[in-house]
């Protein structure tokens, strides 16, 4: 995995934690969706979106399902 890409799950990961408090967890998905639409530029989201569906492995699970969110954004 390449530095950018480690930064990147870092992150994703980093977000999906802080809105994991949220009970339902369809919610707090779509909280790590939005905040990664306001906060990453197109190349960011890209880049997490294709590095999710080729392998995804570094991902938590909550992580995972936002990606699955913004891809089909």
């Amino acid at each position: 995995m390449s530095n950018k890409i480690e930064s990147l799950v870092k992150m994703a990961n980093d977000i999906s934690n802080f809105f994991n408090a949220e009970s339902d967890k369809a919610l707090a998905a779509e909280g790590v969706k939005k905040h990664i639409l306001r906060a990453w530029e197109p190349r960011m989201r890209a880049a997490i979106i294709e590095y999710s569906q080729k392998d995804g492995s570094g991902l938590n699970p909550l992580a995972t399902e936002a990606i699955k969110l913004l891809a089909g954004c």
